[in-house]
């Protein structure tokens, strides 16, 4: 049972989304970002964020540090003449590890708990030095798309955990820094542990939380993959599941990280919000970030969409 949360009231979320590790980095490379799907994620989530707006072409930067091989960063004034994300609509980012922290947090059994032990104290401060370098590279993607994003660590901003189950969640400063416009990043994180003295938490938990104090209008979960399978999709004979009705989620053979995001994505479907699973950096993660979805499912659209059906 997770702990008491206060509920935060803030401005409207249009839409919390997931950034799955496997679709943003190299699964099989310790620490390597897939740039080019991070970088087409990041392109199509600045025009979900402001669609509906005259002027969706790309802003300037807002990524001013010097970087090695790259030419000095000039920006003015005038630069800013607009803030496209004035009255944009609100959304909330949520990332998984991918090849970042797993190998920290496995080597060493953060997940298992045990911080007197050398070894996973190590291991936590290792884990959470790789995640926080991925957040903050994604950070950068988008800042660099104009949109003002600002990374916020689970473990710095006092979550924590009691037998792997939330225990504290305080999202004062995640409702401050949308209200101010900023789109929080989120991460995967280690966590301290009321119990065992330590734990990851997982971002589809984190998203599930999030989406039971935010309310947004929908929840986008942008994987490896085209969305759910009847069985693992590497047989031939797998058939994608374009939309589960909430009561049915446990009687599809899933595997691995995909039981997990079933599972929190079932729960926030009983919440009322639509969730959709949909691979990363296609036509269709693009549609899905605008809410195109909402109501009939396109004919020509792949994916799978989770509602709640009382």
């Amino acid at each position: 049972m997770e702990g008491k949360q206060e509920r935060h009231k803030t401005k409207s979320i249009r839409c919390i989304v997931k950034l799955g590790g496997a679709a943003i980095t190299c699964k099989n490379e310790l620490e390597k970002i897939n740039k080019e799907s991070l970088d087409i994620v990041s392109s199509q989530l600045r025009q979900a964020m402001i669609s509906g707006r005259s002027t969706p072409t790309k802003g300037p930067g807002m990524d001013w540090s010097k970087r090695h091989g790259e030419s000095e960063v000039f920006c003015t004034e005038d630069d800013f003449g607009e803030d496209a994300f004035a009255d944009s609509s609100r959304f909330v980012v949520v990332h998984g590890a991918g090849s970042f922290g797993h190998f920290q947090a496995s080597k060493s059994g953060v997940h298992k708990g045990g911080l007197g032990q050398p070894l996973v104290k190590a291991g936590f401060v290792a884990t959470r030095i790789s995640v926080t370098s991925l957040n903050l590279e994604i950070v950068r993607a988008l800042a660099r798309e104009g949109i003002p994003s600002v990374g916020m660590s689970p473990f710095t901003c006092g979550w924590s955990t009691s037998e792997r189950n939330i225990a504290a969640a305080d999202l004062s400063m995640v409702a401050k820094a949308i209200d101010s416009g900023f789109i929080p990043v989120l991460h995967g994180d280690a966590v301290l542990d009321e119990l065992q003295g330590c734990s990851i938490l997982s971002g589809d938990v984190i998203i599930r939380h999030l989406a039971a104090q935010l309310k947004p209008e929908y929840v986008v979960f942008l994987t490896d993959v085209l969305g759910v399978y009847d069985r693992p999709p590497v047989e031939p004979t797998a058939v994608l599941l374009q939309e589960i009705v909430e009561t049915t989620v446990a009687a599809h053979d899933t595997t691995g990280g995909m039981m997990t995001k079933i599972t929190e994505a079932a729960m926030i479907a009983r919440l009322g919000i639509d969730v959709y699973i949909v691979k990363a950096a296609t036509s269709y993660s693009l549609r899905a970030l605008n809410g195109e979805l909402r109501g009939n499912i396109p004919d020509d659209w792949y994916g799978t969409v989770i509602r709640f059906v009382s």
